[in-house]
């Protein structure tokens, strides 16, 4: 039986901790209980929003129409042989909670994205990544339905066209499909990738002698917990901003003029920027705005101290926005998907 619920509050539901009403609001937990959805044509005769763990997401006013949240639980071992298991996940399982289950069996891969909140389902849609790792480097494949006819279709790494924070999902077929499963090709001799940020330090001051993914992991999650807000005690969606990529002309001239600017060489002639140490700059650091504001610790993070409106958040993005390509003549985008 379908859990459904009528004008009910999306707070629980976003990490943001943002006040705002679904006019009505569905459980699946069944691949059936969606395929029963589809043919009752709930996805073409309105307006609809598939949710995950609301990790991604600013609500900035109410939600018409159906809110569909992924639950789709379990995880299994396809296949191996000598030197990969490939491990299916079901869409609605808790990011986190499958990097810790993939740590436990030593399969390798995914250890960098501890930490990052959300669901399976949205992380290829997102490409997320962290510390030198992104998704694609483990990810296989993933089965999706369509919204419109029912049929599930297999996307391979290609079908998937990712990029930074980027896939098909995002743009051609944004709306049109609901993730069920992911499949990730995960090493059973894991490469250790240790190289990233304070990964290294980190693990030495740990007094790591023996490199394991573990290891690696309780690194990131430290880093993590000591730069990022807590969503369970201080809204927030994680990066707001994503970091933007410029012309190594444009970064060049930059330097001369900041000589401590913050940049990584990605395709030829390209230089991405830190768009924390952009923001940082413009003085929004810590900065409070009413009941939002760029968190202490990290400039990148937008937060709720309560009882922020979606809108007003939404409004401080824009002036940051604004402010960077004022004074650095970049225009940063927003990684949050904005409702």
């Amino acid at each position: 039986m379908m859990q459904e619920e009528t004008h009910i509050s999306l707070k629980p539901y976003n990490t943001f901790g943002i006040e705002v009403q679904a006019d009505k609001l569905v459980h699946i937990q069944t691949l059936e209980q969606l395929k029963e959805l589809i043919r009752s044509g709930a996805f073409t005769s309105g307006p609809f929003l598939i949710l995950g763990g609301g990790s991604n997401v600013l609500f900035t006013k109410d939600v018409k129409g159906l809110v569909v949240r992924n639950e789709l639980k379990g995880i299994e071992v396809l296949r191996e042989d000598d030197s990969y298991v490939w491990v299916k996940a079901m869409g609605g399982e808790v990011w986190h909670e499958f990097v810790l289950w993939s740590i436990e069996r030593n399969f390798g891969g995914i250890e960098n994205l501890s930490l990052i909140p959300g669901t399976v389902g949205a992380a290829p849609m997102q490409n997320i990544g962290a510390y030198g790792v992104e998704i694609k480097d483990t990810f296989d494949s993933l089965e999706a339905l369509d919204l419109k006819t029912g049929a599930l279709k297999v996307f391979s790494q290609t079908d998937c066209k990712f990029g930074y924070r980027e896939s098909i999902f995002k743009n051609e077929v944004k709306g049109s499909y609901f993730i069920a499963s992911v499949t990730f090709k995960l090493h059973k001799h894991p490469v250790f990738n240790n190289s990233y940020g304070a990964i290294q330090q980190v693990l030495e001051q740990n007094g790591v002698k023996e490199l394991s993914i573990k290891a690696i992991s309780d690194a990131v999650i430290a880093i993590r917990s000591s730069k990022l807000p807590n969503p369970a005690v201080i809204g927030n969606a994680g990066s707001f901003f994503k970091n933007p990529e410029i012309d190594i002309t444009h970064f060049n001239t930059l330097k001369e003029q900041y000589p401590s600017i913050v940049g990584y060489p990605t395709s030829p002639g390209k230089i991405k920027v830190a768009a924390g140490w952009l923001i940082e700059q413009c003085g929004w650091k810590g900065k409070r705005v009413g009941n939002t504001g760029s968190h202490k610790d990290q400039a990148l993070v937008l937060v709720n101290y309560g009882g922020v409106k979606g809108e007003e958040v939404y409004q401080l993005a824009e002036t940051i926005k604004k402010s960077v390509a004022d004074k650095f003549g970049i225009h940063i985008q927003t990684e949050v998907n904005i409702i």
